[in-house]
């Protein structure tokens, strides 16, 4: 129990800098919805450049950043040449990178449909491209456990670039959206700045470590193209197969009212944060396998509660964006429940890279993906972003399904697959009913204060949790 002790208290402090941080960052999307109204398309345009990053960190990284754990929790590496060894693999990719992307800024920000604002396009590559350099010094800080340094530098970044965005867009009346990407940029640079402790070299590069590193980390390269194109390729094709003239503004209600779901993404990565670095260092333990059973209980069950807080709750939250982006609100739970898929999807893929046989996962998520491309290609034209929400719950549910059953055979898990489905059904009852009722106002704040009670209750009893022994003074 003090392995679960020690991933709580870690995933506490990581989640109080992503929830803090996400809650903050969801200032910026009144801020944008404000000074870019639906109708202009301009957060259509933020929503796709910034779902291009996503897929460019990936690729920046390719995969060392969970390689990195693999090799530095080897008894026979040294860690601080694995440490300095990835350091300078990605600082030099990400090096030509910024270089290439400067000398062919315009050829690229053409054929992104920016050419008039070619610089939508630069300053994000720059961003990117550092973005993914301290991902390697942010893995450092897990490795060693100084999760208050990690919080402290991530939450750094969000509160300044908060209040260049308030100060230009709120207190200046501005509208430019190039001012978004800009600021991002300034405050990813004073990052970097105060990360110049962490780049430590003096180990120098390892070539042979190097290659190994490499062939561990190419299937979770492809691996995480293919993840994060679950996550964002509705956004990067929706403008292309769209049927009408209005997709940016199409595009940008969706990415708005998907926003509000992002609670899911805020406790999923929470939980990744504190969870890689724990799996990789039970891995060795006789009771490794009951611990991760337990992990992935206790994450549905926190996952189910965050869904339903925020569908009995959605009608205080939707003023987090303009009125004009609530037709967008639909989506809502669709987004969540596919957030859910993806943190089972990310707890049951250690399993493949415990075994050191990540191809699966590139296996699985590659199936989801092509699920997800071809439900978008097919009813986007029809549906518009209400096939995106839904191509998205059925892709991760087909890689979940895939890793769980794989998983089983080759490396079987005994998880509680009764008191999982206990709670899901629970959940999925009061959902059902609470969306039935259809109460607005107080009373549907009321109802669904107490079907959220009710779901506590449930949690209380059935892990049998002592309320006195919480309370009780030491």
């Amino acid at each position: 129990m003090a392995g679960l002790k020690s991933l709580a208290k870690e995933t506490a402090i990581y989640g109080l800098s992503s929830i803090v941080g996400r809650f903050l960052n969801y200032l910026l999307v009144p801020i944008y919805a404000s000074a870019m109204s639906a109708a202009s398309g301009g957060y259509g345009v933020v929503t796709e450049v910034y779902a291009w990053t996503a897929l460019l960190l990936v690729l920046l990284t390719y995969g060392m950043e969970t390689t990195f754990f693999r090799f530095v929790n080897k008894e026979e590496e040294n860690p601080e040449r694995v440490y300095s060894t990835v350091l300078i693999m990605v600082g030099t990719t990400s090096a030509v990178f910024i270089a290439l992307c400067m000398a062919f800024l315009p050829q690229i920000s053409g054929a992104m449909g920016y050419g008039t604002h070619p610089w939508y396009i630069g300053f994000m590559a720059i961003v990117v491209a550092m973005d993914a350099f301290q991902c390697i010094p942010f893995a450092y800080l897990r490795y060693q456990k100084r999760a208050v340094k990690f919080a402290a530098l991530k939450l750094l970044f969000i509160v300044l670039n908060i209040s260049l965005n308030l100060i230009y867009y709120v207190g200046m009346g501005g509208s430019d959206v190039v001012y978004a990407f800009f600021f991002n940029l300034v405050c990813t640079s004073v990052v970097m700045a105060l990360m110049l402790p962490l780049l430590k070299f003096r180990a120098g590069f390892d070539k042979p470590l190097a290659k190994r590193m490499l062939k561990y980390s190419y299937p979770i390269l492809i691996l995480g193209i293919a993840g994060i194109l679950n996550q964002v390729a509705d956004k990067i094709i929706f403008r292309h197969v769209y049927a009408g003239s209005d997709g940016s503004i199409q595009l940008g209600i969706y990415g708005a009212a998907s926003k509000i779901a992002m609670i899911m993404a805020m406790l999923t990565q929470a939980f990744r944060y504190a969870y890689e670095p724990f799996v990789f260092g039970k891995s060795k333990d006789k009771d490794s396998k009951e611990m991760y059973a337990k992990a992935m209980k206790y994450f549905i069950i926190f996952t189910l509660l965050a869904f339903l807080a925020v569908e009995f709750y959605i009608d205080i939250l939707k003023y987090i964006l303009a009125p004009d982006y609530w037709e967008g609100l639909k989506v809502v739970p669709i987004v969540m429940a596919a957030e859910i898929f993806m943190g089972v999807y990310f707890n049951l893929s250690f399993w493949y890279k415990l075994i050191d046989r990540t191809k699966w996962g590139a296996y699985f998520s590659f199936a989801g993906c092509a699920v997800l491309i071809a439900i978008n290609v097919i009813f986007v034209p029809v549906y518009g972003y209400m096939a995106c929400a839904w191509a998205g719950f059925a892709g991760y549910g087909v890689a979940m399904l895939l890793s769980y059953f794989v998983g089983q055979r080759k490396y079987p898990i005994g998880y509680d697959l009764k008191s999982i489905a206990v709670y899901v059904i629970a959940a999925g009852v009061l959902f059902a009913v609470d969306r039935f009722a259809a109460l607005q106002g107080w009373q549907g704040f009321l109802l669904g204060t107490f079907f959220l009670a009710l779901f506590v209750m449930l949690i209380v009893k059935k892990e049998k949790i002592d309320i006195r022994a919480l309370f009780k003074r030491r």
